[in-house]
């Protein structure tokens, strides 16, 4: 009896009391933690990524960039070679031009000393041949013919003389036979004289602009 008794009052005693919730333990969001936790390493190595993929592109920029600055300084020598060919070539004909002009003059000059110089000859012979006797107050008329040729002569000189033609005569200095200007018609010794030296003209010469245009026929001394 009293052990059921005591059963029934701890049984009321349960009831009594209040029924205590069943534990459900608190589960964390597993998403936000991994979310947490994965996404700081993803962003990492998408930086790390785009560092990656930006610096092949810089690099890549870079090498277009020297390359296009290398054919610049190739196209820029080329025109800097072709403009100084252009300014020697053209130096080179400026030259040439002046050469071929003068040439040109001097050979048109050249024709007619050529043609000239017969004249002043034969004017040399016609005074020549006037001898020195014959030039006296007794023949007034020949001696002003004799004066007005000589004058003729010596204003024509002068004239030709200032366009670079000019009369040489070795014989009146008596100068050293020289093959380079001289034309030695013939020889003969002459004991006052040295060997070599022109003691006759034959025919007179010519010199144009520091040319022979006619070399002078002399005489030449040899004694031995």
């Amino acid at each position: 009896m009293f052990q059921r008794t005591v059963i029934r009052t701890s049984k009321a005693a349960a009831r009594s009391l209040p029924r205590a919730q069943p534990f459900t333990p608190v589960r964390q969001p597993v998403a936000a933690s991994l979310r947490w936790y994965s996404e700081a390493p993803a962003a990492a190595k998408a930086g790390e990524s785009a560092a990656t993929e930006s610096k092949p592109a810089e690099s890549n920029e870079a090498t277009q960039l020297k390359e296009q600055v290398e054919k610049k300084d190739k196209e820029i020598l080329d025109l800097k070679d072709k403009y100084l060919r252009s300014v020697a070539d053209f130096r080179n004909l400026q030259d040439r031009t002046k050469r071929e002009i003068s040439a040109a003059k001097d050979f048109a000059l050249q024709r007619f000393a050529r043609d000239l110089v017969e004249s002043v000859d034969n004017l040399d012979r016609a005074l020549t041949t006037v001898p020195a006797a014959s030039l006296n107050p007794q023949n007034p008329d020949l001696v002003m013919l004799h004066d007005g040729l000589k004058m003729t002569e010596t204003i024509l000189m002068q004239t030709l003389k200032k366009h670079g033609l000019e009369r040489i005569d070795p014989a009146i200095a008596n100068e050293k036979f020289n093959p380079n200007l001289h034309e030695a018609v013939f020889q003969t010794p002459q004991p006052d004289k040295e060997d070599g030296t022109v003691f006759h003209t034959q025919q007179k010469g010519f010199m144009l602009n520091g040319r022979v245009l006619r070399a002078p026929k002399v005489g030449v001394v040899k004694n031995s």
